[in-house]
């Protein structure tokens, strides 16, 4: 995934861990905003958490970022 949408889901695990504590949980819909005006970029994440990771559809946000920030 770029740099942009990466920089994205972790600001968003970010925020939604300091709102709510580390065992908040998000699905890739967390990333986007309710208007689906990027289906490419949509289907990349969906992409790489179904198919490239198998990842349930709510996972944990300190998962999440953990699996981004491993990745750069």
């Amino acid at each position: 995934m770029n740099k942009e949408i990466n920089e994205k889901i972790i600001q968003v695990c970010d925020e939604k861990i300091a709102k709510k504590g580390e065992n908040v949980g998000l699905s890739f819909y967390a990333f986007f905003k309710n208007k689906n005006d990027n289906a490419a970029l949509l289907m990349e994440v969906v992409t790489w958490w179904i198919e490239k990771h198998q990842l349930d559809h709510f996972e944990k946000a300190v998962k999440i970022k953990q699996i981004i920030e491993e990745s750069k």
